[in-house]
């Protein structure tokens, strides 16, 4: 761009409204290379200075010499002899401009002038006042915006807050349903011992013997308590592996929401520091076209959804949080209630039981007296029967014998008479009593076998009672008094 007031010669044009002089600047800059004004003593005019003179000007100006050194009644002397020398400046003389132009080029230059202090007067005005105004705008927006920036700590602030908030509410849940989470896994784990008890009754309960090995009351409580204490397992598996996956989904709300957090502290201590920046503050600096990036991902709407969806998000995790909670609470307390029940019964059955089979015993042990002091009286009977036997032989042989002596008496003699009538009815009385002792003691070694079977039966029942009493009191028994407490059974050591 070339200045004003300095043209060069071969661009020259010329103004206007001043048809000799360049415009003048008002600035300081505008005076340097200004042309000096002509014939000045011992001035040396620079060549910017002379740029816009034509070139007869140079030409004559190296002849002639300084129209202010030279007196004016010289003049003329001057022009004379210039003309003498210079035939062609008569032409040049009689093309300059005449005084009333030379009158009209200065009087515009005054209205020039005047107009254009005027106007710069005006621009000084209205550049003082629009400095004051854009000063005032600027401090205006700064305070906006550092009142915005407040704000928005502000809420900053709030949302800290009530991230924070629900953080520590997290952290307790989490806290809290882990407790019950161990709780339930011990007592998982203590329902094995009582499972294995069971198992093993019904196990010992099947060395019964005999008459005894029946589907009682007793095995149908064992079994019933196997499955009960297999479904509260299921159960509590069930609401564990709830658990498990309830407590992943509780971290990952609280990542969620401790990751939130850390933007928000970051974000509100770069908020912060541009908070208390001033104009003269350290550390400012200009970011040319940083107005026109815009690295923005969310919008104020969004950015405060984004932190309430994940405080709501963490809110309902805590609800179904303490939802398991009471569920769980709720299920150790029945399956508790439950095995409780169940094992009572079983003890329950198992007494009676066991009473059943004691009486019983009783009663075989008293039959088996009885039916052995009954041996003893039926042998000593069958001894009784043999010997009574055994006296008859004596009287039968004495009458045969009388009667086989009789029969040898000669002729006549030998006489059917009373004796031998008697006889006779003696023979056959003791052979009747002979045959109906033999027939008593047949009857009496038959019951004596009868009594001895009932004994062996008897004696075996016994021992099968004896077996059961064993099994029942001595095995089941001891071991289902090691069934755990109440305050095992829901999770407390």
């Amino acid at each position: 761009m070339e200045l004003m007031g300095s043209t060069l010669t071969a661009t020259y044009a010329r103004p206007r409204t001043s048809h000799f002089l360049p415009a003048i600047s008002t600035m300081a800059s505008s005076y340097r290379g200004t042309q000096p004004p002509l014939g000045g003593a011992g001035v040396n005019p620079g060549p910017s200075a002379n740029q816009w003179r034509t070139n007869g000007y140079f030409r004559s100006n190296s002849a002639i010499p300084s129209l202010a050194s030279a007196p004016r009644e010289n003049l003329e002397m001057s022009r004379a002899k210039t003309m003498a020398f210079y035939p062609s400046n008569r032409t040049t003389l009689n093309t300059r401009y005449t005084p009333d132009d030379w009158f009209k080029s200065n009087n515009s230059n005054y209205r020039e002038s005047e107009s254009s202090r005027n106007s710069a007067e005006r621009l000084r005005r209205d550049t003082i006042r629009l400095m004051q105004d854009k000063d005032q705008l600027t401090r205006r927006s700064q305070e906006n915006t550092s009142r915005n920036i407040g704000e928005r700590l502000t809420d900053i602030t709030f949302w800290r807050s009530e991230l924070h908030h629900e953080i520590d509410n997290m952290v307790t849940e989490i806290a809290a349903l882990s407790e019950v989470k161990r709780r339930l896994e011990r007592a998982l784990a203590e329902t094995e011992g009582p499972l294995q008890v069971a198992q093993e009754c019904l196990y010992h309960r099947e060395k019964r013997m005999s008459i005894d090995l029946v589907h009682d009351g007793v095995e149908k409580d064992l079994i019933r308590e196997v499955e009960v204490i297999k479904s509260c397992q299921e159960r509590m598996k069930r609401h564990l592996d709830r658990a498990v996956a309830q407590l992943a989904s509780n971290r990952a709300a609280q990542h969620e929401l401790e990751r939130d957090l850390s933007d928000k502290v970051s974000a509100h201590r770069i908020d912060n520091r541009c908070h208390h920046l001033r104009n003269s503050s350290d550390g400012i600096s200009y970011y040319r076209g940083i107005d026109r990036l815009d690295p923005s991902l969310s919008l104020p709407d969004s950015w405060s959804k984004f932190t309430d969806d994940n405080i709501l998000l963490s809110q309902s995790e805590r609800a179904s949080s303490h939802k398991l909670r009471d569920e769980i609470e709720v299920l150790l307390n029945a399956t508790s209630n439950e095995l409780w029940n169940q094992f009572n019964n079983v003890n329950v059955s198992f007494t009676h039981r066991i009473s059943e089979t004691a009486d019983a015993k009783n009663s075989l042990q008293t039959h088996l007296a009885k039916t052995l002091q009954e041996i003893f009286q039926t042998e000593m009977l069958i001894e009784s029967l043999r010997k009574a036997l055994r006296d008859k032989e004596c009287p039968l042989k004495v009458a045969q014998t009388r009667l086989e002596e009789r029969t040898r008496r000669p002729n006549v003699e030998l006489c059917r008479d009373n004796p031998h009538h008697r006889l006779v009815g003696e023979v056959r009385e003791i052979e009747d009593t002979i045959h109906r002792l033999q027939d008593r003691l047949m009857e009496a070694e038959n019951a004596l076998q009868v009594l001895v079977k009932t004994k062996i039966t008897l004696e075996h029942d016994l021992s099968v009672k004896a077996n059961s009493l064993f099994l029942d009191q001595e095995k089941c028994m001891s071991m289902r008094k090691s069934f755990p407490s109440t305050p095992r059974l829901i999770g407390y050591t």
